[in-house]
């Protein structure tokens, strides 16, 4: 086979020059949409909530509020609060009390409520696109048995969140392999427009890529909610997804696709009719004005396919998100020109025997520049989600991150081998020219193995049904042997094309890394929550010991109380007291009481009423405090049918 490499012209200037304009266009084009953009923590979380987790109050509250890290979208089923016996208790209206950096939501519960312990459990979409959801129980009263179990799965899991995650990796492969065919095809080798392999791979990503997105779009609703698959049904359920960020970003997408069906038409259509009407050097002459509009508006649409991604994202929210959504745009590009074009390349090794080994030397270039973006934006991206190296060993996302960077380490080691003998390819044809020479100017091309293979004679089908189909696999396993046979007359493209097989298995291994990533919470966001977490953690158990004097102002109404509240911890805790009179000894009241406020958090006062042990002794068991703080311990004494008084003391809890 011979292979002449076109000489420069115009039209290559122009496609050198592509790459900046490109990026100008793109900034100009998206500047509106990032400059909306206002930061956040990527995947929201529960700071606060009224009643807290574990809090015993004395009266039934009016409401219960839930207070976000981040802005989260809540419908009027997303806060459910349960009786002791399952029954719901709330409204069912929830209620916005968001104001300024404040993201708050609650709902209205029944009046009236009874004694006993109440569950709520909760769901919400993040604003980067991820479903979130928790429960916790609070009592009135006092704790009781209760018949609600909490729930044991998160949201966004379940048979829906797997099908939901296996959209996603299609549509990140669809992507991937429709942007990197059409690059390979318009830097590296625009005489593959015309070969139907590289068609039905492009056409074939462009078809999965809108499946997935439709999918994604009609799974929006159980996936962040109920976890149903009859919900993919359910029109009001869509309605309020197309009303969400993510929904519109999956209406973009779909809308994009069409403008890139357009882009497909023209380019297997037109564009590869006139590259088979052109010869190398007439080329670039006749069709450079086509390529450069192709490739411009190629670049527009694939941009804006990625921004679909990036503002609706991890890069959306967190820090920075003006600089990481271009980053990431710029990413997924890289991406796509690398690892698709490595596959279109695979292809057309495999199944187009006449690819010029110029082509192969181009996208050699065009996938050391792919990997130069990817490694400056991936280190970025790594530094905004991580935040630091600890998060790189002690999180899910960190530990996916590192896994990742190793993929993508073996793929470059890969790659460095398919660059050796993409240099063996370009230095094959001067020697076999010259053994051609010797051998009296004649060349073996495929064209010769082809016509030395293919049938002398043609074919006469047969009537008999069976001895046709007989023919035919036979007639089908000759063509095989003979493209086998084509393909492996080359030695040097022989071994480009495993060691690009081992690159594209590599790569699809790295891209089911990158979709678990997306949905994973990142590390600076787990570290900031543990942060938060620790910063309530009780100082190591140790029993609270205070000794209150009273004086009730009557007959014998002077003595004191010892208290001793053990653990001393946030939680469950037991309670003793002993009195004493003016003597010293033990004093048999009437009556004793005793109530925990929490001035600082609004909590309380929580009743205790100690039972009798032993003269001058009471003891209470499962006295419950919700939060750690300053606690204000009021004591109540009663000496005598009118003579009473309440002492108290402030202690520290955790």
């Amino acid at each position: 086979m011979t292979a002449t490499a076109p000489a420069p012209s115009t039209a290559r200037a122009r496609a050198t020059a592509l790459l900046p304009r490109l990026a100008l266009v793109l900034a100009a084009l998206l500047a509106t949409l990032f400059t909306a953009a206002a930061p956040a923590t990527a995947h929201a979380a529960l700071t606060a909530s009224d009643p807290t987790d574990g809090a015993v109050v004395a009266t039934a509250p009016a409401q219960v509020t839930l207070s976000f890290s981040e802005q989260v979208a809540m419908g009027d089923d997303s806060i459910r609060v349960l009786d002791p016996q399952g029954r719901r208790v709330d409204t069912g209206e929830l209620r916005d009390m968001c104001s300024g950096n404040t993201v708050r939501y609650g709902t209205a519960l029944h009046s009236g409520l009874p004694n006993g312990t109440y569950t709520v459990a909760w769901q919400a979409v993040s604003a980067d696109s991820h479903p979130i959801s928790g429960a916790f129980t609070f009592s009135i009263g006092a704790p009781s048995a209760t018949e609600v179990s909490l729930p044991t799965t998160t949201a966004g899991g379940g048979p829906v969140g797997i099908a939901y995650g296996i959209a996603r990796y299609a549509a990140y492969a669809g992507f991937t392999v429709l942007v990197g065919g059409a690059a390979f095809i318009l830097l590296c080798w625009r005489r593959g427009a015309a070969q139907r392999p590289l068609q039905k791979l492009v056409v074939r990503a462009w078809v999965t890529l809108t499946a997935a997105t439709l999918a994604m779009l009609v799974l929006r609703t159980p996936y962040t909610g109920s976890g149903r698959f009859a919900d993919v049904f359910d029109l009001d359920g869509l309605r309020a997804v197309l009303e969400t960020k993510t929904g519109a970003s999956l209406v973009s997408r779909l809308l994009l696709l069409g403008a890139a069906a357009l882009f497909v038409a023209v380019l297997f259509g037109v564009y590869a009719r006139r590259m088979q009407d052109v010869t190398s050097e007439e080329e670039d002459k006749d069709t450079g004005d086509l390529t450069f509009g192709l490739a411009i508006g190629g670049a527009v649409v694939a941009g804006g396919i990625a921004a679909t991604w990036a503002l609706s994202e991890h890069a959306s929210t967190g820090i920075q998100p003006g600089l990481a959504m271009p980053a990431d745009i710029l990413h997924m590009l890289a991406v796509a020109t690398w690892l698709g074009g490595l596959s279109a390349l695979l292809v057309a090794l495999h199944k187009v025997p006449g690819i010029e080994r110029s082509a192969v030397r181009r996208f050699s270039g065009v996938a050391f520049v792919s990997v130069v973006v990817l490694a400056v934006t991936g280190v970025y991206q790594a530094w905004r989600q991580t935040g630091s190296w600890s998060a790189l060993t002690g999180t899910e996302y960190g530990r996916l991150l590192l896994l990742k960077v190793a993929l993508v380490a073996v793929l470059l080691g890969v790659a460095y081998l398919s660059r050796k003998w993409t240099a063996r390819l370009a230095e094959a044809p001067a020697a076999r020219e010259g053994a051609a020479s010797e051998a009296g100017g004649q060349e073996v091309t495929a064209d010769d193995v082809s016509r030395e293979t293919s049938p002398a004679a043609t074919v006469t089908v047969p009537a008999d049904p069976e001895r046709a189909a007989q023919l035919a696999r036979q007639r089908a396993a000759l063509e095989n042997a003979r493209e086998k046979r084509v393909r492996d007359a080359d030695p040097d493209r022989a071994g480009l094309r495993r060691s690009v097989l081992v690159e594209a298995a590599i790569a699809v291994v790295l891209l089911v890394v990158t979709t678990i990533l997306t949905s994973t919470e990142p590390g600076r966001t787990v570290e900031q929550e543990a942060a938060r977490g620790s910063s309530a953690t009780a100082v190591p158990d140790r029993a609270v010991k205070i000794t209150l004097p009273f004086d009730t102002g009557g007959q014998n109404g002077k003595g004191s109380v010892r208290l001793e509240l053990d653990p001393g911890r946030v939680g469950a805790n037991t309670l003793h007291l002993w009195a004493d009179n003016g003597d010293g000894q033990p004093f048999d009241l009437p009556e004793i009481k005793v109530a925990f406020t929490l001035p600082a958090k609004d909590i309380g006062p929580l009743p205790v009423v100690p039972d009798q042990a032993a003269p001058g002794h009471w003891t209470a068991s499962g006295v419950q405090l919700p939060l750690a703080g300053e606690w204000r311990i009021d004591v109540t004494v009663r000496t005598s049918d009118i003579d009473q008084t309440t002492v108290q003391k402030t202690v520290k809890i955790g």
